[in-house]
């Protein structure tokens, strides 16, 4: 399997005048845990781990965590980036296994150029990213489908794409992930989903005007036997 080797050091403050120090000396607080495993806060180069991020598998790279002179493998579950910089201020690091399964989303890729294109029409993907279920060994970099035998409004689903042994998407067989509009169907379809997004933004202000103080969305709980700690 391949793996990115990660060095961390475990790290005794917790709390953020503390976190705010580390990042000040250009070091990158953090929190390992997951199942079976007590959280355990952690310092890091932000510089080792932007780099394994940038990588082919980018979010989705298997780290070889070594802590103290043990290893562990671990993928990243969370992280907090400043909005303004992008630098990074916190990353959380979930304990895998090799032969578990795990739920994660890779990118999804058309290839090719299809007939329908040629003839003027447009290819439209519904998603960019499908949700699949396997094992960190056998993550796939991407899902890429050929396009080229499209022709205008033929379209391709979810069960028409071959995904790697090992490999499970979580969406429903029937779903529509690839379809090659007319040009007066794309230009409706654009227009309908400006309209939606503008619906959208419209309710967002009313919601933020409705409401006189909001501490920001809670997180989604993670997954059991890996609750997410405090930092």
């Amino acid at each position: 399997m391949e793996t990115t080797t990660l060095q961390a050091e475990v790290r005794a403050d917790r709390g953020k005048g503390p976190a705010r120090r580390l990042r000040a000396q250009g070091k990158l607080p953090g929190v390992f845990y997951g199942p079976g495993l007590e959280p355990t806060p952690l310092t890091l180069s932000p510089k080792e781990l932007e780099k394994a991020l940038r990588g082919k598998r980018g979010r989705n790279a298997v780290f070889k965590l070594t802590v103290d002179g043990k290893d562990e493998l671990a993928m990243v579950r969370e992280i907090t980036t400043d909005p303004v910089t992008q630098h990074l201020l916190h990353v959380d690091l979930y304990r895998v296994f090799e032969d578990k399964e795990l739920d994660i989303e890779v990118p999804f890729h058309a290839v090719g150029r299809a007939i329908g294109v040629v003839q003027g029409g447009v290819l439209n993907l519904t998603r960019r990213h499908l949700p699949v279920r396997t094992t960190p060994a056998k993550i796939p970099v991407s899902i890429d489908v050929d396009v080229t035998h499209l022709d205008m409004r033929d379209s391709l689903a979810v069960e028409d794409v071959a995904f790697p042994e090992g490999v499970e998407c979580a969406l429903n067989p029937k779903l529509t992930l690839v379809i090659v509009l007319e040009p007066r169907m794309a230009t409706a379809d654009e227009e309908a989903a400006e309209a939606e997004a503008a619906a959208a933004t419209a309710e967002g202000v009313a919601a933020v005007e409705g409401e006189a103080a909001t501490e920001g969305a809670a997180p989604s709980e993670p997954e059991a036997g890996g609750d997410k700690p405090a930092s």
